[in-house]
């Protein structure tokens, strides 16, 4: 009767355009751009170190692999670049929140402790 064409969508149809089919370019870049100075931190502190090169490898990594790490995952599936600037706009563009047309005040009660130890008496309270 009625034949419909019926397609089937591979699993790893979303790895195009990723490293490894785990990282987004953007993303691996960022991780580069992030890496050269952490690289050249990590030459300083060789250079001027008197520990074996075992001891250096292992100051590379525990300062490269964080780094690294954290720009290739991101924040919220966005690249670190794309949340920084999100959140620069929202800091820019952000407003206080009214009511009825003034700002909202909090205050905090001074009395909300008292010297029998009851919370939130009332402020007539008997004083003995």
């Amino acid at each position: 009767m009625n034949e419909q064409d019926i397609y089937y969508i591979p699993a790893n149809f979303t790895d195009a355009g990723r490293v490894l089919g785990l990282f987004e370019l953007r993303n691996c870049i960022e991780a580069a751009v992030l890496a050269v100075p952490a690289v050249g931190l990590c030459t300083l502190i060789a250079h001027f170190t008197p520990f074996s090169l075992t001891v250096k490898l292992i100051i590379l990594l525990c300062l490269l692999v964080p780094v690294c790490g954290f720009a290739l995952v991101g924040i919220r599936d966005e690249s670190l670049s794309r949340f920084l600037i999100t959140y620069i706009c929202w800091r820019k563009n952000r407003r206080i929140a009214l009511n009825k047309g003034e700002s909202i005040k909090y205050e905090r009660k001074r009395n909300d402790f008292r010297h029998t130890g009851r919370r939130g008496g009332k402020s007539g309270a008997r004083k003995q």
